[in-house]
Protein backbone atom coordinates (compact mmCIF):
# COMPACT_ATOMS: atom_id res chain seq x y z
CA UNK A 1 0.00 0.00 0.00
CA UNK A 2 1.34 3.44 -0.97
CA UNK A 3 1.73 6.19 1.55
CA UNK A 4 -0.24 9.37 0.89
CA UNK A 5 1.61 12.01 -1.08
CA UNK A 6 2.92 15.00 0.86
CA UNK A 7 1.74 18.41 -0.36
CA UNK A 8 4.03 20.38 -2.63
CA UNK A 9 6.11 23.08 -0.96
CA UNK A 10 5.22 26.69 -1.78
CA UNK A 11 7.17 28.26 -4.67
CA UNK A 12 10.42 29.95 -3.74
CA UNK A 13 10.57 33.73 -3.95
CA UNK A 14 13.54 34.67 -6.13
CA UNK A 15 14.98 37.90 -7.47
CA UNK A 16 14.89 37.04 -11.16
CA UNK A 17 15.08 40.64 -12.37
CA UNK A 18 18.21 41.32 -10.30
CA UNK A 19 19.87 38.19 -11.66
CA UNK A 20 19.19 39.17 -15.27
CA UNK A 21 20.27 42.76 -14.65
CA UNK A 22 23.60 41.66 -13.18
CA UNK A 23 24.22 39.29 -16.08
CA UNK A 24 23.36 41.98 -18.63
CA UNK A 25 25.67 44.44 -16.87
CA UNK A 26 28.53 41.94 -17.01
CA UNK A 27 27.99 41.45 -20.76
CA UNK A 28 27.88 45.25 -21.22
CA UNK A 29 31.15 45.69 -19.31
CA UNK A 30 32.78 42.98 -21.40
CA UNK A 31 31.53 44.73 -24.56
CA UNK A 32 33.01 48.07 -23.49
CA UNK A 33 36.33 46.43 -22.63
CA UNK A 34 36.47 44.71 -26.01
CA UNK A 35 35.59 47.90 -27.86
CA UNK A 36 38.39 49.78 -26.07
CA UNK A 37 41.03 47.03 -26.33
CA UNK A 38 40.34 45.50 -29.72
CA UNK A 39 40.32 41.69 -29.78
CA UNK A 40 43.03 39.87 -31.72
CA UNK A 41 42.62 39.33 -35.44
CA UNK A 42 40.03 36.68 -36.20
CA UNK A 43 38.34 37.10 -32.81
CA UNK A 44 35.88 39.90 -33.61
CA UNK A 45 33.06 37.45 -32.96
CA UNK A 46 33.77 38.10 -29.26
CA UNK A 47 32.21 41.55 -29.69
CA UNK A 48 29.09 40.08 -31.28
CA UNK A 49 28.83 37.54 -28.48
CA UNK A 50 28.73 40.40 -25.97
CA UNK A 51 26.13 42.23 -28.07
CA UNK A 52 23.99 39.08 -28.12
CA UNK A 53 24.35 38.80 -24.32
CA UNK A 54 23.21 42.38 -23.79
CA UNK A 55 20.27 42.05 -26.21
CA UNK A 56 19.28 38.74 -24.64
CA UNK A 57 19.41 40.38 -21.23
CA UNK A 58 17.03 43.12 -22.35
CA UNK A 59 14.63 40.52 -23.71
CA UNK A 60 14.89 38.66 -20.41
CA UNK A 61 14.14 41.81 -18.42
CA UNK A 62 11.11 42.57 -20.60
CA UNK A 63 9.85 39.00 -20.17
CA UNK A 64 10.25 39.06 -16.38
CA UNK A 65 8.61 42.50 -16.14
CA UNK A 66 5.57 41.29 -18.14
CA UNK A 67 5.37 38.03 -16.18
CA UNK A 68 5.48 39.83 -12.85
CA UNK A 69 2.87 42.34 -14.00
CA UNK A 70 0.49 39.59 -15.09
CA UNK A 71 0.86 37.61 -11.87
CA UNK A 72 -0.18 40.54 -9.64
Amino acid sequence: MKQPRRPDPPPMQTKDMLTVQVGTAIWAIALVVLLIAQPPEGRHWWIWTCVAGVVGGFFGMAYIWRRNRRSR
